[in-house]
């Protein structure tokens, strides 16, 4: 079945679902069962800065507070990370656990491996994913979707 064009959402949590499912398999093949995908960017930018608040986090892997609170929690169950007060009742310090330090090896290992078969399918594209990602993230931050779809509005839905 050939997919639908203009289900652009679909297309893309298909195309992640891919990607983030295989580097999954890969830590589960590793004997890691219990580490995702969407572990490595938060590690990383504690092992470059050293612990943090979850809202400095969440800037430098670039996704939203919630998400990096969601992420820090799975992380927290894992073993991966801990929290603890910060300089306000609302502040929570994430640090990483032993655990987490021990598996640098193999997270760095599988993080290298794949940027390298990332750069190997993008060769096959007409542009690399990375690049059109970021592209359309600067469109939409110029000009919201939901402005482009109102511009429509007249449009039966």
């Amino acid at each position: 079945m050939t997919p639908d064009r203009d289900a652009v959402g679909t297309l893309m949590r298909h195309v992640l679902e891919l990607l983030d499912g295989d580097v999954a398999a890969v830590y589960r093949d590793a004997g890691l069962p219990d580490y995702r995908p969407r572990f490595s960017p938060p590690i990383r930018a504690l092992v470059a800065a050293g612990p943090m608040p979850i809202r400095d986090l969440a800037a430098a892997v670039g996704v939203t507070h919630s998400a990096a609170s969601q992420t820090v929690a799975q992380m927290t169950r894992a073993g991966l990370v801990e929290l603890a007060p910060g300089t306000d009742a609302r502040q929570r310090i994430v640090t990483l656990t032993g655990r987490a330090r021990s598996l640098l090896p193999a997270i760095e290992a599988e993080w290298a491996a794949t940027s390298a078969a990332m750069r190997e399918l993008d060769a096959e594209l007409p542009m690399p994913v990375a690049d059109l990602l970021t592209a359309v993230l600067a469109a939409l931050s110029r000009r919201p979707f939901r402005e482009r779809i109102r511009a429509f509005e007249g449009t039966p839905i």
